[in-house]
């Protein structure tokens, strides 16, 4: 705690006063978001789950002043229509834990995600962390810290890397690792170049969409989304330890049946045994009404366990 600086100190103290409070907030996909809004109307938050979870308006005269203030403190406070204000900052519920993200709508460039995938890629991290012990575990583009923060307190004997190329993303994972009182060590880098030494586990859980914007959190390039995931995955398996592991979550996309993803895997990561499997076979249907993805039957999200052999 002692090197945030005060406006992170402030987002410190407000997830402990809404952990006090039993606050509880599912993240869901944006188009589930866009229509529970839809259904309110524009009207004005009337709780702090309506401020901090669906990123509605509020009137800072008539709001939890509490919130409000460490809002303030905080500098994340926007303004809104109607002379209102909105939080520029949201805080999803994860089995016990809670994690700054960016307000809805994520448009921002460097826009920090949490959401569905979120939650399946920690339900993977602690299937396959059962009865493994690491020592160095590196969470590769981090995000808001949650693949990491999950392993770190499943593993608290490991040391604990997070990376990422938004500072944004970096500043809101020293916050939640805070929140947890995770020891880690935070890395501004687009993969592991700026991690020293070997590490025996690795966690991606990279972007895998093809954006037309290109946005930090959502792009994940070529190949319908599936080159991002590509290239870190070979540049992590380059530098795991010899029988180190790498748990990659990502989607890919499925063309005539096939799947591009599994088998560029295992051309590129030749000095990795592979175990993939599905984990969801049909995400984000409305990405194919895209040209980008005019050929694609669907998205699904998969699990890759790759692990180093020699």
């Amino acid at each position: 705690m002692t090197d945030l600086d005060p406006r992170d100190r402030a987002l410190l103290e407000l997830l402990n006063w809404l952990s006090l409070r039993g606050y509880v907030f599912i993240a869901p996909t944006p188009e589930t978001h866009a229509r529970n809004l839809k259904r309110r109307g524009g009207e004005t938050a009337r709780d702090v789950r309506d401020a901090l979870g669906w990123s509605m308006p509020f009137d800072p005269a008539t709001f939890e002043p509490e919130v409000v203030d460490l809002l303030s403190a905080a500098e994340a406070l926007e303004p809104a229509d109607g002379g209102r204000t909105r939080s520029a900052l949201r805080v999803a519920s994860l089995e016990g834990l809670l994690l700054l993200h960016s307000a809805y709508p994520t448009q921002a460039a460097d826009a920090v995600f949490f959401g569905p995938d979120s939650y399946r890629f920690v339900r993977l991290i602690r299937d396959e962390l059962a009865g493994v012990h690491p020592r160095r575990i590196v969470d590769v583009g981090t995000g808001s810290g949650v693949g990491g923060i999950a392993a770190g307190l499943l593993k608290p004997k490991a040391a604990i890397f997070l990376t990422d190329v938004n500072a944004e993303a970096l500043r809101l994972a020293r916050v939640n690792a805070a929140f947890q009182r995770l020891d880690a060590t935070f890395l501004h880098g687009d993969g592991v170049e700026e991690v020293e030494g070997g590490f025996d586990l690795a966690l991606l859980n990279p972007p895998y969409i093809q954006d037309d914007d290109e946005r930090l959190y959502r792009h994940g390039g070529a190949l319908h989304g599936g080159q991002l995931s590509i290239d870190l995955a070979r540049a992590v398996c380059e530098r795991l330890d010899p029988g180190g592991r790498l748990i990659l979550y990502t989607g890919t996309a499925i063309v005539g049946g096939g799947d591009r993803l599994r088998e560029a895997l295992a051309y590129e990561c030749a000095g990795c045994t592979l175990r993939y499997r599905e984990l969801d076979p049909d995400v984000f249907a409305e990405e194919l009404d895209r040209p980008a993805y005019a050929d694609v039957e669907r998205i699904a999200v998969v699990a890759a366990v790759l692990t180093r052999t020699g």
